[in-house]
């Protein structure tokens, strides 16, 4: 299973996430859950790094299937830029979710 972390502040910014795991859902190279999960994760990642210019603390782990991710402090108007980013993968993951729920799970702190 892939578990996806949020962490927001108390204006429900984002402040961190980290996604953990494998789907499962097929042999490896023919999972699309793992697939999906990571092509919104990673593209959002880079969109936010190439369209707002901010360079966001990642950590990643091999084969355990691990990414974090941490938002710096940032000046308010690159910070809706980069909220806007990451609450439109928060869309995309929900609804990987929704329709795969026995692979992936999110939860918000």
């Amino acid at each position: 299973m892939i578990t996806v972390t949020v962490r927001q502040n108390e204006k429900k910014e984002i402040r961190s996430f980290t996604v953990e795991g494998h789907a499962n859902f097929a042999k490896k190279g023919s999972d699309i859950v793992c697939a999906g999960v990571s092509a919104v994760t990673f593209g959002s990642v880079n969109a936010v790094e190439v369209l707002t210019g901010t360079v966001l603390k990642i950590t990643e782990g091999g084969e355990g299937g691990y990414l974090r991710c941490e938002v710096p402090k940032l000046p308010k108007q690159t910070e809706e830029k980069v909220q806007l980013l990451l609450k439109g993968m928060l869309v995309a993951l929900e609804t990987i979710e929704r329709d795969y729920s026995d692979y992936i799970t999110i939860t918000f702190k």
